[in-house]
């Protein structure tokens, strides 16, 4: 396990180098106090951040436990790689039904399914997918005046 962590923790780190590189040249806003490069150099730092911490992580439980052995790679129980073929069909369900179904109906069941793939029970599961909704709905809609896609719920609009 630790070798898979820093190979995605340094590929996390070099994509947040890249994201960084390419924010820096995005223009300033006039008028405004942060420019069009403030969120993806925070998204760029937050995932920078993973990607240091990751590699971290498994140099130091490589250094508590020695080197591991070949067989733990093949040791790992069926359900996690079940939980990541879950949240990639998710991801591609979402890319294709977000523009007709609309954002607030897709996303909570997204949500919902990824979290119970995760094997989050069911109630924090429901709360944090209608709450992930909504916070993120409104962080788009309201504070970065993004509309998501309305789809279904666009006569209500």
């Amino acid at each position: 396990m630790q070798r898979i962590d820093r190979v995605v923790g340094s590929a996390l780190a070099l994509l947040a180098l890249a994201v960084l590189w390419s924010a820096r040249t995005f223009p300033v806003v006039p008028g405004q106090k942060v420019g069009a490069g403030f969120l993806p150099m925070l998204i760029g730092a937050g995932l920078l951040a993973c990607g240091a911490a990751l590699v971290w992580r498994s140099l130091r439980v490589a250094a508590r436990d020695g080197s591991a052995s070949p067989g733990d790679e093949a040791a790992r129980p069926a359900e996690h790689f079940s939980s990541a073929a879950v949240i990639v069909a998710v991801v591609v369900a979402y890319l294709l039904l977000a523009e007709r179904l609309g954002f607030l109906l897709v996303a909570p069941v997204a949500l919902l399914a990824m979290f119970r793939a995760l094997q989050v029970a069911w109630v924090p599961s429901f709360a944090w997918a209608i709450g992930g909704t909504v916070i993120v709905h409104l962080a788009f809609y309201k504070l970065l005046r993004v509309p998501l896609p309305w789809g279904l719920l666009r006569p209500f609009y």
